[in-house]
């Protein structure tokens, strides 16, 4: 009899008896009040603090605070974070429901083991659903009265050490992380989305870090020792796990980083209510790309490139064929006709960047997502774009002399007459404004072509950032709307005053979602309604208060 058939009978001969106890009655409060009536655990943490901490329901609302934050949000199955900033490094608290004894859990784990043969093997598809069930099978077993709240925190450890990471559960729970980093022994550190690098009040030792690594190398089939190091795994959840192990070539023992994949993307216009990009800008990139535009995203490493691109693509039109390509899946889209790929370095024949780059070209993509240009690939996206299919990607550069330098040069080797192909460049920065890092698109860049004689690109500034007013300011013109989106739209020149306003209602669009509607759905559906029914439409329902897209 299989495993799961075998669970409901027993819980079917059992049945009102007692409680069926699920993972999911762990609800996110909607106030501080109804956080700590809720749960006890998080009141009793408050209490012994001396400063008593903001409960938001989201962390980017304590964006525009002066001064230091001090802040705790939930991030749900009843975990809290609290975040202190200010001081050498940042805090970042995680509050997990409390532990049972060691006693109930050793009686637990015994209940477990008889109803399961160790041969058995679960399918991904139904182990959190046989878990379930075979927890409550095997608490009804236990010799000891159980309230509902303890067999609620008991089943929020099973799952936390059986289907989910153990230590890094609150972690990888919390979709505002960026990246979780173990050093080595000692603390976690995080990268959070809104308030930069933290430490968090999680402590491991380098045994522990070991037998951690072994466990995940082991889940997902990879052998991990003194011989093979260095391993690189995707979560389930998309996210990148790199491993270094061993002393003997990490000093303070074997280290850890979790690229975290984001469940809910950060949408434009979450960037825009963190002053990230102007709405107005947001507009342009958004009337631009509907027409097909190729443009790069340029900045220094961690300056948010990747986040602002994956924002953007809300702008493509709905139903486009797009093809991303990637060597960690970082990009996440709504469109339906979306085609994802990843290269394939580690194992089997090699399977690289070029290798898929190469291959969209025959797959008629209306658009080409490079999730980041390092090498020849580079040489292929500009034959695409020549052919007429439109190339978004990243690429590390600081400003127009070192994009131009790296496009040009060895692995790239793009020849120098082709960079005109390319129409849009804008840079994106990390910069410290306080005691605070925020990430801000420092200039968007329209490419006129190559000066042979001066041997550099020429390009027009559209949009350049003010660090003074921390604002961005449009600089008059623009060649790609009048001489890219007119022709597109079948507009005649005596229409252009048309076309600047109806940048400024897209604009007012935009302002409206980050006010009201900033997640990632949120824009995807303006930007379809407005593709199906007009701006003008859109427009007006935001005039009035409405939803900007109906259902």
């Amino acid at each position: 009899m299989r495993l799961l058939e075998r669970l409901k009978r027993i819980l079917a001969f059992q049945g009102g008896k007692e409680e069926y106890v699920k993972l999911g009655e762990f609800p996110k409060p909607s106030s501080l009040e109804e956080a700590v009536a809720q749960y006890p655990y998080l009141k009793e943490y408050l209490e012994g603090q001396r400063v008593k901490p903001k409960y938001v329901l989201s962390p980017d609302e304590a964006i525009a605070a002066e001064g230091e934050v001090n802040i705790v949000y939930p991030v749900g199955k009843g975990i809290f974070v609290h975040v202190l900033t200010g001081g050498e490094v940042g805090r970042y608290i995680i509050i997990e429901p409390p532990r049972p004894s060691q006693d109930l859990i050793d009686e637990l784990n015994l209940e477990v083991a008889q109803l399961v043969d160790e041969k058995t093997e679960i399918p991904d598809e139904i182990k959190e659903e046989t878990l379930e069930k075979l927890f409550n099978a095997a608490v009804r077993r236990v010799r000891r009265r159980l309230s509902g709240e303890d067999k609620r925190l008991l089943l929020y450890y099973f799952m936390r050490e059986r289907l989910g990471y153990g230590f890094l559960e609150g972690f990888l729970q919390d979709d505002w992380l960026e990246d979780i980093s173990v050093p080595g022994a000692g603390n976690i550190f995080v990268y959070h989305k809104v308030f930069g690098p933290l430490e968090t009040n999680v402590r491991i030792t380098e045994e522990e870090i070991d037998d951690f690594l072994g466990t995940i190398a082991e889940r997902h089939g990879k052998m991990l020792s003194y011989e093979n190091p260095i391993l690189d795994v995707h979560l389930a959840d998309g996210s990148r796990f790199n491993i270094v192990f061993g002393r003997d070539i990490s000093l303070k023992g074997s280290n850890f980083t979790i690229r975290k994949f984001s469940r809910d993307p950060i949408s434009i216009a979450r960037l825009i209510k963190w002053k990230t990009i102007s709405a107005e800008a947001a507009a342009y990139l958004w009337m631009l790309l509907e027409v097909g535009v190729s443009a790069f995203i340029c900045g220094e490493t961690a300056s948010g490139k990747t986040t602002t691109l994956n924002a953007a693509t809300a702008f493509i039109r709905p139903d486009a064929k797009i093809v991303s390509i990637e060597e960690t899946p970082e990009v996440n889209l709504f469109h339906k006709n979306w085609v994802r790929e990843v290269t394939r370095l580690h194992k089997g024949a090699e399977v690289t960047m070029f290798d898929l780059v190469k291959a969209a070209l025959r797959q008629r993509p209306d658009y080409i997502i490079v999730g980041e240009i390092r090498g020849e690939e580079g040489r292929i996206a500009f034959q695409a774009i020549e052919t007429g299919h439109p190339v978004l990607s990243t690429m590390h550069a600081g400003n127009m002399a070192q994009l131009f330098q790296r496009l040009t040069s060895y692995p790239i080797n793009v020849p120098k007459t082709h960079i005109d192909s390319l129409n849009l460049v804008v840079f994106q920065a990390r910069i410290e404004k306080g005691n605070r890092l925020i990430r801000r698109v420092t200039s968007i860049n329209e490419i006129l072509g190559y000066n042979a004689e001066e041997g550099k690109v020429s390009f027009m500034p559209s949009y350049i950032y003010d660090f003074d007013r921390d604002s961005m300011a449009f600089t008059g013109s623009s060649l790609l709307l009048e001489y890219k989106v007119l022709p597109a739209r079948g507009w005649g020149r005596d229409r252009l005053l048309e076309l600047y306003e109806e940048l400024r209602k897209r604009a007012r669009i935009l302002e409206y979602l980050a006010e009201n509607y900033p997640r990632y759905e949120h824009v995807f559906k303006t930007v379809t309604e407005a593709n199906r029914k007009g701006v003008d439409y859109v427009y007006d329902r935001v005039i009035r208060g409405e939803r900007p897209w109906s259902e």
